[in-house]
């Protein structure tokens, strides 16, 4: 399909007998410059052709937490080009390492790519959470580049290296809990933890929820931001799920419910009004949120509208207005006027 014709130059070809085996020997040569060449050309014309960039939201995470990291996808290769797994080659894939330079194996090796069609100049973009498919549970630093394989032009496209950062927050509160036998769940402890994880704008508040005598982490999922002043408010319903209310701004707070299995039940944010939102056990065993009034944080604000030409604070008087009367003076007569 890419491929670039041959053809003699008598201005590089050498001028030599033809009987010659000196004249055989470099013409040998030369084609051999020159098919390298043209090698050269088709590797650097064809790395040009698709281009792989990813970005991350930022890169510093905390141990466990969701890492996404998007991949965006042109074709500049003047056609359609279809993107699909081969008996050898996977057309998406990952290389992490270290910054040491040491290679992370994937966790999943069995994984399959839908095929995918990318027309001339069309740019593709897919989010992909690393955290299950590469053991990034150490802390330290970490190097990501992505990977396409054009099987048509059977070749590998890299994108640049982005670093990222692995640390641990602070625990604020753990605790551990029995998984009811009716539940369907499997193990028979979860050990819920709230920790805070600064980052270089804002602190923000998360909960780990996992089981120690399984090793499983079933989630380490960020509740937002956390004023650092505040206690949060953390409350267990009869079947062992957690309820938690944190401040996340002056007169904001976020409640948060959590099952056992890691999986967010409810999140309502409310403000303060005159009533700040605690956490009160109901009779039948549950939790309910007393206080605050909820409110949709992602809401768009109403517009304000701008006054207009004709509104005036003060009403225009008439022609036939009443004018006002003027106000007698009360200050004390002149005596020297008499």
């Amino acid at each position: 399909m890419f491929s670039i014709p041959s053809q003699p130059s008598p201005d590089v070809t050498p001028q030599r007998s033809l009987h010659s085996p000196v004249s055989g020997m470099a013409a040998r040569t030369i084609r051999l410059l020159l098919g390298g060449l043209a090698s050269f050309v088709f590797l650097s014309t064809a790395a040009a052709q698709i281009q792989v960039n990813i970005s991350l939201s930022r890169n510093l995470y905390m141990i466990y937490e969701p890492v996404i990291c998007t991949v965006s996808i042109t074709n500049l290769a003047g056609q359609e080009l279809l993107l699909a797994d081969t008996p050898k080659d996977k057309w998406f894939g990952f290389q992490v390492e270290t910054l040491s330079g040491r290679p992370l194996p994937t966790v999943q090796n069995d994984y399959r790519n839908e095929p995918l069609s990318i027309g001339p100049g069309q740019t593709i973009r897919r989010s992909v959470n690393l955290t299950p498919l590469y053991p990034i549970t150490e802390f330290g630093s970490y190097r990501i580049r992505a990977s396409i394989f054009v099987s048509a032009l059977n070749r590998y496209f890299s994108s640049s290296p982005l670093s990222m950062e692995v640390t641990e927050g602070r625990v604020l509160w753990e605790q551990t809990v029995g998984v009811p036998p009716d539940s369907g769940l499997p193990g028979k402890n979860r050990t819920y933890t709230l920790l805070t994880h600064r980052l270089p704008s804002s602190t923000r508040l998360y909960l780990r929820v996992r089981d120690e005598d399984r090793g499983i982490v079933y989630s380490t999922t960020q509740l937002g931001r956390f004023l650092s002043f505040g206690t949060p408010e953390v409350k267990l319903d009869r079947r062992n799920e957690i309820h938690i209310i944190h401040n996340m701004a002056p007169k904001e707070f976020l409640y948060s419910h959590f099952g056992l299995d890691g999986k967010v039940r409810k999140q309502v944010a409310y403000q303060d009004w005159g009533s700040r939102p605690v956490l009160v056990p109901t009779t039948d065993g549950g939790i309910s949120v007393v206080g605050g009034t909820a409110y949709d944080p992602k809401a768009t604000p109403p517009e304000r509208q701008l006054p207009g030409l004709g509104d005036r604070p003060v009403p225009v008087p008439g022609p036939n207005a009443t004018p006002t009367p003027k106000k007698q003076d009360s200050r004390p007569e002149n005596l020297l006027s008499r």
